[in-house]
């Protein structure tokens, strides 16, 4: 591999990396099933990384990534075709449009919950994230914590509220005045 393939190779990389949860999650919202989004973000990768020589420098990554994932998705569609749980593709055009349109909004909203959870004690920090990991037993980190079940939980909706008024204020900032 010569040096500029090397310094491509890992532009690709940094950037796939930075916009695959997006891309991820833009495929999820569009087939029936975890593992299908799976199978389809494999097949977007290859494609990205095959056509990323065509994609222009400054350009938005995002938006081309979500063009390649709808396409891939509706070719996987027509595969699936039979099969009676597949929306239309009208319909996926449609959610595929919408989804696009409200990413920017989900960026937002991202960006400023990690900000108002950066804002928590430590320790609050790192119980919330105990409680959202997958297969997180809640008693069990109620019983570490030193809280009944229904004590973490009531705690747990304080934590929620004080992310969602902070989220709230986060992007108030933002808006245009």
């Amino acid at each position: 591999m010569s040096p500029a393939e090397a310094e491509q190779h890992q532009r690709f990389l940094r950037t796939l990396t930075a916009h695959e949860p997006a891309v991820r999650a833009y495929v999820r919202r569009l087939v029936p099933s975890r593992a299908d989004a799976d199978d389809i973000m494999q097949e977007v990768a290859i494609v990205l990384w095959d056509k990323f020589g065509e994609f222009k420098e400054g350009a938005e990554f995002r938006p081309w990534a979500f063009s390649i994932a709808r396409f891939k998705v509706l070719s996987w569609l027509r595969d699936k075709g039979r099969d009676r749980l597949v929306l239309s593709e009208e319909v996926v055009d449609l959610i595929a449009e919408e989804t696009a349109q409200d990413d920017t909004r989900l960026e937002r909203q991202r960006r400023a919950l990690e900000s108002c959870t950066q804002k928590l004690e430590p320790d609050q920090r790192h119980l919330l994230m105990q409680a959202y990991q997958p297969a997180a037993s809640i008693q069990s980190i109620a019983t570490t914590s030193g809280r009944t079940v229904a004590g973490f939980y009531q705690w747990l909706h304080r934590i929620r509220r004080l992310l969602q008024d902070c989220v709230q204020r986060e992007l108030a900032k933002e808006e245009p005045s």
